[in-house]
């Protein structure tokens, strides 16, 4: 097999400018700027003429797997600078009503399972927002990694401990991504 049956092309839509600066590809968009490092990988990266072509080093599996998941990455970067992401998560509990609030950049849920002490996570990156709506939690951002983390942080803060987890189905879970 040659290389050429390895390299991974992506065609970049109109409207959207990326740009490739010593191993880090910036993608801009509508709905903001997101910068991606790729030091790490081992392949070329090249834009010519509206197409971004991803050459790995070698020519085993491994390597076309590795191209076709930087070409996956730069494509959620494109998505993410078009459309964005919204993530949607449900407060669910049964006795002790939970409240949740937002502050300085930091998820705090509080009263879980009558605690006095609130649950706090993370807010993942600049352009993340998030948002109460009854008893939905809204997140939104152009980074799907931001998006995805800063839903995952949440979830993992409500996680029960030491009890049966099918009963006690209090927590903040995600139903819906978009």
């Amino acid at each position: 097999m040659s290389t050429r049956e390895h390299v991974s092309t992506l065609e970049i839509p109109e409207g959207i400018s990326v740009s490739l600066e010593e191993r880090t590809i910036s993608v801009k968009g509508k709905l903001g700027t997101i910068k991606k490092d790729f030091t790490k990988l081992p392949a070329f990266l090249t834009i010519e003429n509206n197409i971004v072509k991803i050459e790995p080093y070698g020519t085993r599996r491994k390597d076309f797997a590795i191209s076709k998941t930087a070409q996956s990455i730069i494509n959620n970067m494109i998505k993410g600078v078009q459309n964005g992401y919204k993530y949607r998560m449900k407060i669910v509990f049964a006795h002790f009503p939970i409240t949740v609030k937002i502050k300085d950049g930091k998820v705090h849920v509080e009263n879980f399972f009558g605690e006095r002490k609130a649950r706090i996570s993370n807010i993942v990156g600049d352009s993340t927002k998030v948002a109460i709506e009854g008893d939905d939690i809204v997140i939104t951002g152009p980074h799907l990694e931001h998006v995805s983390q800063t839903a995952a942080n949440i979830e993992l803060s409500t996680r029960v401990k030491n009890k049966d987890q099918r009963v006690f189905l209090d927590g903040v879970y995600v139903y819906s991504r978009e």
